[in-house]
């Protein structure tokens, strides 16, 4: 079953269009993220859905309902916020049982539900301590539990890992996934961290000023992306782009890029019924380039190492190629210096060809 559904979605605030026509739904029990930068919309789709701000266009249906005029209240909906919005004064019991206490439920189905959602969590031992005491991963843990209590059909959590360190990220990535299908309840989740979204997501929307660019589930964003903004935003470090021009021959045809050209032959008849014009990109991942000390092929490209980043388990290798910088993975083994001259050769296979005009991806 659909648990939320929205159709031609647009808020505008003045002449600023805040979200623009967004469609999409999302089904009962699947992890739903928004991928985008800063100001991309996320936050006020998460909103409208709830009900905290009203749209100019479009329908919200939640549950099949049409919630339009719904009250927020009324819409069974749990939002979680990156501030996590917890009340210091009080117990973490009391931070969890507000809501339901508003509704008036009767006593003992409040303290059950609260004391099964912490067992849940692995946070009885907090139930009596207020948030002040508290890290940041207990503090996510009774945020979330206050939305669990609510038993909602859906979940709406704008950025809550954000204040958190890497490691505690990593952790409520993991347990968040874990009560996803645990509980079977949809779940929409904003972040502008794209290994937050392709370690987590069943399914990707990347949105940028209000629109929605793509949606897919990671791998399929990941090796066929739309165009180059969605090529930026899923991978890291992020996909190398260089100018090309294509150059038609009699029987073959190339990319110009500069100090070496690209040999697109067999995809000829694609870009000239695609692009626009001659202004290409040439863009590959840099885990997609295979680095050596010498030259192992007709085809590859001389660069000059300017920069290292050990990772630990792999290395992201910063190399100059006649002015222009193209990043590579290699393996920690794999040792240089400054300045030292390398071969890089890329796998043609995973390579993309973008219409510069236009963004598209054309390959």
């Amino acid at each position: 079953m659909v648990a939320v559904r929205v159709e031609n979605l647009t808020k505008k605030y003045g002449e600023t269009a805040a979200i623009n026509n967004l469609n999409f739904e999302v089904d009962d029990g699947e992890f739903f993220v928004m991928l985008g930068r800063p100001g991309a919309g996320k936050t006020t789709t998460l909103r409208t859905i709830a009900g905290l701000e009203r749209p100019d266009q479009g329908k919200i249906y939640i549950k099949d309902r049409l919630v339009n005029d719904v009250l927020p209240s009324e819409r069974n909906i749990a939002m979680i916020f990156q501030n996590l919005a917890l009340y210091p004064a009080w117990t973490v019991y009391n931070n969890m049982a507000f809501t339901l206490k508003i509704h008036k439920l009767p006593k003992e189905e409040i303290d059950k539900r609260v004391r099964d959602v912490a067992r849940t969590l692995k946070i009885e031992y907090l139930l009596n301590r207020t948030p002040a005491t508290l890290s940041g991963g207990e503090r996510q843990r009774v945020a979330i539990g206050r939305a669990l209590v609510r038993n909602p059909s859906v979940f709406l959590m704008d950025e809550p890992l954000g204040p958190l360190d890497a490691l505690l990220r990593l952790n409520m990535r993991t347990e968040l996934k874990r009560l996803n299908a645990e509980l079977g309840q949809a779940i929409i989740y904003a972040t502008p961290d794209q290994l937050e979204a392709m370690s987590m997501g069943d399914r990707i929307a990347i949105i940028h000023q209000g629109t929605i660019h793509q949606i897919g589930d990671p791998e399929m964003v990941y090796n066929n992306p739309v165009n180059r903004l969605v090529a930026s935003m899923i991978g890291s470090p992020s996909m190398n782009f260089i100018d090309a021009s294509f150059e038609e021959h009699e029987e073959t045809a190339t990319l110009n890029c500069g100090p070496f050209k690209i040999d697109v032959s067999r995809f000829k008849s694609t870009i000239l019924k695609e692009a626009t014009g001659t202004e290409l990109i040439f863009a590959v991942r840099p885990e997609h380039i295979k680095v050596t000390h010498e030259k192992t092929s007709p085809d590859s490209v001389e660069g000059t190492v300017i920069m290292e980043e050990p990772l630990g388990s792999e290395t992201i290798l910063h190399v100059s190629v006649d002015g222009r910088t193209v990043k590579a993975i290699v393996p920690p083994t794999f040792t240089t210096i400054f300045g030292e001259k390398v071969w890089l050769n890329f796998d043609m296979s995973r390579m993309h060809v973008i219409d510069r005009k236009t963004e598209k991806v054309i390959i």
